[in-house]
């Protein structure tokens, strides 16, 4: 041990031990030092492993000394730790020797104020190439952004939209994306190699300006033979090309000629997108101006960033490939036609979207009566349009029943839970095993006599109501459950009496999610003298962009009455007389409306056996009624309860052919129950007025 009280040994210039430390220090450091005086100029170098650096910095201003990307940024930087001596850490600069060629490189640069005798002598750098690391993070935090920002969407074009957002400017100046033509209708990919006939549509581009440009995005072309795009489609692998002016194959792509001279690029990476050896399109990749030339890590890169967008453009054909199946059945399950409706005006407006489930109906019953139905089952894809259409088959059987709403929709709703059970009892391994059911449906029935419409709703949004002058009337619907719900609560009506003219309005869900939208929607309806046809239409406008991302549907009605001219109505007598009576008051009747003698006697035929059944088996008021429309109607309304039944009679009996001739005569019959009792009915076609 030393003494206590021993001088400590001071390492100077005077020695020699400093002036060796030093030499050593910048001949050996793995580090490259820089010292720069009080003008930024350098005045030593360490010794670096290019023998011809130092001679290109000695003397010179660090900004002449080297060509830097920011010079100014840079100056002012040294100029700050002179004047403070507060140091710069870590900075990372990017630069490289002007007199030099070759690419810029990137370093990490930490910069100290030297100070003695009490003045600034200059500057110390400390200077690390870390052109190859920063290379690997931004190729690592590239291919991330491609991983986390492609294939968010259900949607070819989408896809590609999201690869050159993630591309430009990270790892390319221009990025085009182009896709086998068939592949963006949904169709499977042709397996390569892909043939020159087969057409590629540019399906996204983007350049460093952050646009892209319109006029050749959505152009189609035939890839040129004798081209690297052609041979990378061929035998399915990358390509990296230098681009300069005298490139052979430019050539026979006017195209590619065209962009590398506007553009200056001077590299490119062609990758195929495949995907199992299928063809699902291309990326042409291009740097330009003072960007890097592609080098082999780069086409690694590539090639990772093509397979995951190749898989994302597979997943969304597939998706839309299913979805035009489901649209297509979904059109074909609704009503091809409008159809014309007693004393009720009716227009429909489906708008597309990811739902398969939306339908509407108007529906004729007996009486001039017309049922108007609207429904969602809420999913998409296949499934969910076969069970729209097992419901929408339910409710026009149910419609025949002559129910009312609300009894349609229980009895629709016991339909759904045996749905919903024999979905359940799928086996585990089956896809719809594990997707529950849900479905709402509104059901009303018009009535242009009393002017009255009746609703019941299972889950579904009320209808809106808008009167002759534009006003809405306050109206409002008991909810019912949503059909597959485990609510079990009983299903209610509301009646709600119109004037002619007024407009009624429903639409599913997706159409009317909030109190907001819901007022949109009734300010555009608010234009009674306009057609149903421009309400819808206006209804549409009224949205803002992308408000119906599921799909929606509208149907339309605005309310009429039937012309007293074409109504004729008696109340009969309860005796055994009244048949005759009846027949003569028909004949008179249709006699008037001009019609031909073959219908005049059936219509007698129809009613004597109608009236004959109500004077022996129903209860007083009886009442007779006619409605000319494309058909005739015959209505025959008694108090009683009880219902006759069609019958074969034998051919010893003497009675129980009634309703059979009535059957044989009418083109549809049957019973209908109210409040007050029951009415029969029958319709028969009237010629020329289909």
């Amino acid at each position: 041990m030393s003494d206590a009280g021993a001088p400590v040994p001071s390492w100077t210039a005077t020695d020699g031990v400093g002036a060796a430390l030093l030499d050593r220090l910048f001949s050996q450091s793995v580090v490259g030092l820089h010292v720069l005086d009080p003008e930024l100029r350098v005045v030593r170098v360490s010794d670096p492993t290019d023998a011809a650096f130092g001679e290109h910095l000695l003397g010179r201003h660090i900004t002449e000394a080297y060509h830097l990307a920011r010079p100014d940024e840079v100056r002012d930087l040294l100029q700050k730790v002179l004047d403070t001596g507060v140091p710069l850490r870590d900075r990372l600069i990017r630069g490289a020797l002007k007199d030099v060629p070759g690419p810029n490189r990137v370093f990490r640069v930490s910069v100290y104020r030297l100070e003695g005798q009490g003045r600034t002598l200059g500057l110390l750098s400390a200077v690390v190439d870390v052109t190859e690391r920063e290379k690997a993070r931004s190729r690592a935090a590239c291919l991330a952004e491609v991983r986390k920002g492609v294939g968010r969407f259900l949607d070819v074009a989408s896809t590609c939209e999201e690869l050159v957002e993630a591309l430009v400017p990270r790892f390319a100046d221009f990025v085009a994306v182009e896709v086998v033509d068939d592949v963006l209708r949904g169709a499977d990919p042709p397996v390569g190699p892909l043939g020159p006939d087969v057409p590629l549509r540019r399906a996204a581009q983007r350049g460093l300006d952050g646009t892209s440009n319109q006029d050749d995005l959505g152009d189609t072309r035939r890839l040129p033979a004798r081209t690297p795009f052609a041979l990378a489609v061929s035998d399915l692998r990358p390509r990296r090309v230098a681009l300069h002016a005298g490139t052979e194959w430019l050539g026979a792509d006017p195209e590619s000629a065209r962009l590398v001279r506007s553009s200056g690029a001077h590299s490119l990476i062609v990758v195929p997108l495949k995907l199992r050896g299928a063809v699902i399109g291309l990326i042409s990749l291009y740097r330009k101006g003072e960007s890097e030339p592609y080098d082999v890590d780069d086409v690694t890169l590539a090639l990772t960033a093509a397979a995951h967008v190749a898989l994302s453009i597979d997943n969304a054909r597939r998706f839309e490939r299913d979805h035009v199946i489901a649209s297509t059945v979904q059109r074909r399950l609704l009503p091809q036609s409008e159809g014309a409706r007693v004393a009720l005006d009716t227009a429909h407006l489906l708008l597309p979207g990811r739902n398969s489930g939306c339908w509407f109906d108007t529906i004729s019953l007996s009486g001039a009566r017309t049922a108007l139905v609207v429904g969602n089952v809420a999913g998409h894809g296949l499934q969910t349009a076969i069970a729209m259409g097992q419901l929408r088959t339910v409710i026009h059987a149910l419609a025949g029943l002559d129910l009312e709403p609300d009894e349609v929709l229980a009895r629709l709703n016991d339909t759904a839970d045996r749905l919903a059970v024999e979905r359940a009892a799928l086996p585990p391994g089956d896809a719809l095993h594990r997707e529950s059911l849900t479905a709402t449906c509104m059901y009303a029935i018009y009535d242009p006599f009393s002017r009255s419409c009746t609703i019941a709703l299972a889950g579904h949004p009320e209808p809106i109501v808008i009167a002759p002058d534009g006003s809405t009337p306050p109206f409002e619907a008991p909810e019912g459950p949503a059909l597959f719900s485990t609510d079990s609560s009983p299903f209610a009506t509301a009646t709600l009496e119109l004037e002619e003219g007024s407009i009624l309005a429903f639409g599913t869900s997706a159409l009317l999610p909030d109190a907001e939208t819901t007022a949109r929607v009734r300010d555009a309806l608010a234009h009674p003298e306009r057609t149903l046809q421009e309400l819808c239409d206006g209804v549409v406008y009224s949205l803002p962009a992308d408000s119906h991302p599921d799909g929606a549907a509208l149907l339309l009605a605005r309310t009429g009455t039937i012309p007293a001219e074409r109504v004729a109505t008696w109340e009969l007598a309860h005796d055994r007389t009244t048949p005759a009576v009846a027949r003569t008051l028909v004949r008179d009747r249709l006699d008037g409306w001009e019609l031909d003698e073959e219908t005049v006697q059936a219509t007698e035929l129809i009613v004597s056996e109608l009236v004959t059944n109500a004077v022996r088996y129903g209860t007083p008021p009886l009442h007779l009624r006619l409605i000319l429309d494309r058909s005739l109607t015959c209505e025959v309304h008694d108090s009683s309860p009880v219902a006759p039944h069609l019958r074969h009679a034998r051919t010893v009996d003497e009675g129980g052919r009634g309703l059979f001739i009535v059957s044989q005569l009418a083109t549809v019959w049957g019973t209908r129950y109210g409040r007050g009792g029951k009415a029969l009915w029958t319709e028969q076609e009237v010629p020329g007025r289909a």
